[in-house]
């Protein structure tokens, strides 16, 4: 079923104090709202944006700023799914401030579905890095 919403403003990624994980804030909107909602997503680094990394994508070097570019683009990339993920399981159909988790733990679940993405994704994301970082 589709539930239909648009991203007004998106800010991040931030640093989670005792977390291993990279958030983002986004500003969601739906046509029956009369004002946005805030969703934070959270991206897991050793669970999602490592596994990502050194398991579908095989990357490993660099330098240290292209190390940092990858890690902003892979993670925003596995931001923007999970977001539409929540979407579809309906996380974030009602109003109020939603955060929506590291797929680990009570939503490992839906981790699969992440990694099914991940796996289909794989030459367009590496065409990305490549075209933007030359690694």
């Amino acid at each position: 079923m589709t539930y239909p919403f648009t991203i007004l403003n998106v800010s991040g990624p931030y640093r989670e104090p005792r977390e291993l994980v990279l958030s983002y804030d986004y500003s969601v909107q739906r046509p029956n709202w009369p004002t946005p909602n805030g969703v934070r997503v959270k991206v897991s680094i050793p669970d999602e944006l490592d596994y990502l990394k050194t398991k579908i994508l095989n990357m490993s070097g660099g330098t240290p700023g292209q190390q940092m570019i990858i890690t902003q683009m892979l993670s925003r990339r596995i931001a923007d799914h999970k977001l539409h993920m929540a979407n579809e399981e309906q996380m974030f159909l009602n109003r109020g401030d939603v955060m929506v988790g590291a797929f680990t733990g009570s939503l490992v679940h839906l981790f699969p579905q992440l990694e099914a993405w991940m796996q289909a994704n794989k030459a367009v994301l590496r065409q990305e890095i490549s075209a933007r970082v030359r690694l």
